[in-house]
């Protein structure tokens, strides 16, 4: 059987409000993770390494930076035809921006006209997470389904946070799509657990189309992929769902297989950082294999001098230690952490810097940000929350360009 066809859409428009500060200044799926990366990374990694090359990014706000990231960083060989590019709002269908997730795709249909594609996957921008889509695509194609949903499996009384999927006797067929239920179904094989969806979809191309073109002449619609296409779908029979405990990546250890973080909000975008950092890490960017793609840096090394140190942390490439110390943290390219200070638990962006003799303790600083000589920072919450935002956690988040004294 001849290799089907497929064009790669990335859903990258959202506005990100609960991660303000962070997207403050720029899309949510450019906002930097791990010291080396940007978001949008993870989902064109995956369906890079899984072989397709065709990749159309749809943005719309505050795009400037994801789009030139996608441009700089994610060049592919245009002898066979293949790219990624990004694609802003046109307003082809009448003087308006994308009204949903589906409205994007719907206004962007040029893109699957011209492609002439079998399969369209649509993919979220802002999840952290190895995936082979692969693997999905074989199923969805070998069942017959028009879509196809990727679900993860949740404990049940947890998953009253997401949009969930209930399923036929045979857990694969959907009968249900429902959006944060308060009592959400069991499956199957396991009562205790349900189906959270994953905000990533395969379909066949013409039954997308078709979808979203009713989808459109439907004026009470709020015009969302999750919130009204999938249930549109669902109701002709002709969903099914695929389990992501199912798919298999190559490299991948029996801590981090099968991880997935939705880092929608500013405590979960923390603790996915504090996952990377741990001597066996619960997600693992060392995986050579399956690696997670972005652009090469022109810096030098990272520098520890003066008995600067950094344990169980991870450095990117131009930050300097100087006599400082560093613990359980990411620090980003360029930052300066000078002597006596002490970093613990904290994300720092790019271009960080923080001052002598400075405490910063479970904190997220945007791209250069200084703290100066001596000031103590999630140390003193109630002071913090004064100035800066505290989340319910308790990670003081300060914004871009920010001076903390």
């Amino acid at each position: 059987m001849a290799q089907p066809k497929v064009l790669g859409i990335v859903l990258a428009g959202g506005e990100g409000k609960r991660l303000m500060p962070l997207t403050a200044d720029r899309a949510k799926p450019a906002v930097p993770f791990g010291g080396s990366y940007r978001l949008v990374d993870f989902v064109l990694s995956n369906l890079v390494n899984a072989g397709y090359h065709r990749l159309c990014v749809l943005t719309q706000y505050k795009s400037h930076s994801l789009d030139r990231h996608i441009t700089q960083t994610w060049r592919m060989s245009t002898l066979t035809g293949n790219y990624v590019t990004p694609v802003p709002a046109q307003q082809r269908r009448g003087p308006r921006w994308f009204t949903g997730s589906a409205d994007a795709i719907y206004q962007s249909m040029n893109l699957i006209r011209d492609e002439k594609p079998d399969i369209v996957v649509v993919f979220g921008a802002d999840h952290v997470y190895r995936m082979d889509p692969a693997q999905m695509v074989a199923q969805h194609i070998e069942s017959g389904a028009s879509v196809t949903v990727a679900g993860i499996r949740v404990p049940r009384m947890e998953a009253t946070a997401f949009g969930v999927i209930d399923t036929d006797e045979t857990g694969t067929r959907i009968t249900q799509f429902l959006e944060k239920p308060a009592d959400p179904p069991g499956l199957p094989d396991d009562p205790d657990a349900t189906f959270a969806s994953m905000g990533n979809y395969v379909f066949t191309a013409d039954a997308l189309v078709d979808a979203l073109e009713r989808d459109a002449a439907d004026e009470a619609s709020l015009h969302d992929m999750g919130g009204n296409i999938i249930p549109m779908m669902t109701a002709d029979g002709t969903a099914y769902v695929y389990d992501f405990a199912d798919n298999v990546i190559p490299g991948a250890t029996d801590r981090d297989r099968g991880y997935w973080r939705d880092v929608g909000t500013l405590d979960s975008y923390y603790d996915a950082h504090m996952d990377l950092v741990s001597v066996h890490p619960i997600f693992n960017l060392y995986n050579y294999e399956w690696p997670i793609l972005t652009s090469a840096t022109q810096r030098p090394p990272a520098k520890f001098i003066l008995g600067g140190l950094a344990t169980e942390s991870m450095v990117a490439a131009g930050a300097i230690i100087t006599g400082a110390t560093v613990r359980q943290s990411i620090v980003g390219m360029d930052c300066r952490i000078e002597d006596g200070a002490h970093v613990d638990g904290s994300v720092l962006l790019d271009g960080v810097h923080i001052g002598k003799g400075s405490v910063v303790r479970r904190a997220i600083l945007d791209k250069n940000v200084v703290v100066r000589d001596g000031v103590n920072l999630g140390i003193d919450l109630e002071r913090d929350r004064e100035k800066y935002h505290v989340t319910a956690n308790g990670i003081v988040v300060v914004g871009k360009d920010v001076v903390v004294e």
